[in-house]
């Protein structure tokens, strides 16, 4: 059965013929006040996650639950239709589990608040903020357990629930909530954070109501979310042939030793609608790397990476969901049956987006993206900080960390950047303060960026001392499986995670590790992937080559992957150049539309000679008990 609507006044909306000016008006209002929400957010909360680099995502959406601005678009319309209960003035809906949603948020560890938005009795619009939880109980510090194979395991699961009813707080379901976590007070702030940026939202929707009238507010919604689907319908129509497509990449590993996972997407065009189909996806793992795609969700990231190739003044919205079909297999990785983990699911997140890249680059190679840093590394620090004979404290880090966006058709990617587009990172000032660790690097991994016309982003080497005894895990993937370069770029490099122990020895450790003790004084070198190169290398300018030879980007051995002699002096030996890429150019053959590197079967044979860790076994599934079985 689904939501019941409670309101006083059931008049419906007039929709009116609005003049440019009015509409330019309130689409710029309603930008502001998303932005709005994400200033009041990170004023507010206290993780560093959320506060210092914004892990957290809003959403305005029309009285049917349809995103007006956002960024993951609407799960408002599937909540409707299965929460069981009444929606009414006083309101705000509470929850945390990824399968009471389909998948609207993907883990436990993401929060989140509606609110209803009501005026003069009616309901006139939604406002929506989710962020990630710094730990909400489970097996691990952090929540995010790489040997999980339950979301039980994974932390508190809310299912929807009012937290506030009818404009009372629910006090008894918050002191249950915050008992789960190991950070009360981190979650209860964020919590909080979330909540006012709701509030904020709501306020501006209704000032904006009042403004222009409740009419003119909402044909304005109207209008935008037919602008959208008119100016998709002219995308797809354009830049998507009705001849199938096909792309597939993969997650490097599962963090028990199986790996690697293939995800597959075809594409094709059938009238004016998109078909999105993931067969051929492997089936759900045994173990957390699972990514519980909702359709909604995978349409925005869809419209997203269209609107931001073709057309980046469009405002994009849920209006085009219409014109896309996307069909996900059950059981499958992007799919899994309840209670598959889920809390390392941000690899295959990120992973969508390369996918995407392929998919709709393969017609128009102009306008194709290499792969680049497609997931958000996660770093976990926590033990008992006592140093200076102090009574001890409990300490919890959750960092995101950066790396090279790939090489693109207008030039190169930047170094050191997050998958994310409004992420920041935590300044080292801020680590160092609250927690027992010093930053001793953090700057640009060389030559870890493709080599390309359009070189790959370089990825980061940070540097930390442990100054107190600890456990840490490690999120990462891309260690085993390069991201590949397109129109002749090459590969980026891949990640890399070192120990530096008190005894002088140095430690290769997985990619996908937790629980790994750490004594005060060692040293983790968290190295990033590049991404990878876009063109012929080249044809890169030899200067330009030079030039970030002398900035500490490329070294004088990597300049060579373009075909570039540096002298002793670091400057560019033009001659020597010249015959070197002549050399090149006669020895290799065509240049491929995408490079790879040397194949899945290749990088096992010399996985452990390249990286130190041995090679992830092929997992086998047993179809018909629908799990994954080692062996």
């Amino acid at each position: 059965m689904p939501a019941q609507i409670i309101e006083t006044n059931t008049t419906p909306f007039n929709r009116l013929d609005l003049d440019p000016v009015t509409l330019d008006i309130i689409e710029n209002a309603l930008r502001n006040a998303r932005i709005e929400m994400d200033a009041t957010l990170v004023r507010t909360a206290m993780s560093p996650g959320i506060r210092e680099q914004g892990d957290a995502f809003p959403l305005i959406a029309d009285p049917s639950g349809k995103m007006i601005v956002g960024q993951f678009g609407s799960f408002i319309g599937g909540f409707l239709k299965s929460f069981e209960g009444t929606i009414e003035d006083g309101d705000m809906i509470f929850l945390s589990d990824p399968y009471s949603c389909e998948g609207a948020i993907s883990h436990s560890n993401d929060w989140l608040v509606m609110l209803p938005v009501f005026k003069d009795g009616r309901l006139i619009a939604y406002t929506a903020m989710f962020g990630h939880q710094s730990d909400i109980g489970g097996m691990v510090p952090g929540s995010m357990p790489i040997e999980a194979t339950s979301i039980f395991q994974e932390g508190v699961r809310i299912p929807p629930v009012k937290i506030w009813k009818k404009g009372e707080y629910n006090d008894d379901l918050m002191k249950l909530v915050m008992h789960q976590t190991r950070k009360p007070d981190w979650c209860q702030a964020d919590l909080n954070a979330l909540i006012a940026s709701c509030r904020v939202a709501s306020n501006r929707l209704i000032e904006m109501a009042e403004r222009f009238g409740d009419d003119v507010y909402y044909s304005a919604t109207q209008e935008l979310l037919a602008r959208n689907h008119r100016a998709m319908k002219a995308l797809i129509s354009q830049a998507i042939p009705e001849a199938k497509n096909s792309f597939e990449d993969f997650i490097c590993d599962d963090g028990k030793g199986y790996g690697p996972y293939k995800i597959k997407c075809t594409m094709w065009r059938d009238g004016d609608k998109v078909i999105l189909d993931f067969d051929g996806t492997d089936p759900q793992s045994a173990a957390s790397i699972n990514f519980y795609l909702n359709e909604n969700m995978f349409k925005m990231f869809f419209g997203i990476y269209m609107i931001m190739v073709f057309d980046p003044q469009i405002l994009f919205n849920d209006g085009f969901y219409d014109l896309i079909e996307v069909r996900i297999p059950e059981g499958s990785l992007l799919k899994p049956k309840f209670p598959a983990a889920l809390s390392g699911r941000t690899h295959a997140l990120g992973r969508i987006f390369d996918i995407l890249g392929g998919l709709l680059g393969q017609g128009t190679p102009e306008f194709l993206n290499a792969a680049g840093f497609s997931s958000s590394p996660h770093l976990f620090y926590s033990g008992w900080d006592n140093r200076e004979g102090k009574k001890a404290d409990w300490f919890q880090l959750f960092q995101i960390g950066f790396g090279g966006i790939p090489g693109r058709p207008l030039g190169d990617g930047p170094d050191g950047h997050s998958l994310w587009p409004g992420f920041t990172n935590v300044p080292n000032e801020f680590l160092e303060r609250y927690f027992p660790l010093r930053i001793e690097r953090y700057e640009t991994e060389k030559d870890s960026g493709g080599a390309g016309l359009h070189r790959g982003g370089n990825g980061i080497h940070m540097t930390y001392r442990f100054l107190a005894d600890g456990a840490i895990a490690i999120h990462d993937d891309r260690w085993f499986v390069p991201p590949w370069g397109v129109n002749g770029g090459h590969p980026g490099k891949r990640a890399t995670k070192l120990i530096e122990r008190l005894d002088g020895t140095t430690e290769i450790v997985g990619n996908k590790v937790e629980d790994v003790e750490v004594k005060a004084g060692e040293q983790l070198h968290f190295i990033t992937w590049g991404g990878g190169g876009w063109g012929d290398p080249l044809e890169r300018d030899p200067e330009l080559v030079g030039l970030e030879v002398r900035q500490g980007l490329v070294t004088p051995e990597g300049a060579r992957d373009y075909g570039v002699v540096i002298a002793d002096d670091h400057s560019v030996d033009t001659s020597a150049t010249d015959a070197l890429r002549a050399e090149l150019k006669a020895g290799r053959g065509e240049l491929s539309l995408f490079d790879y590197g040397p194949g899945i079967e290749a990088l096992r044979e010399k996985c452990e000679e390249e990286t130190g860790l041995p090679a992830p076994i092929q997992p086998s599934w047993d179809t018909q008990r629908q799990g994954q079985r080692h062996g």
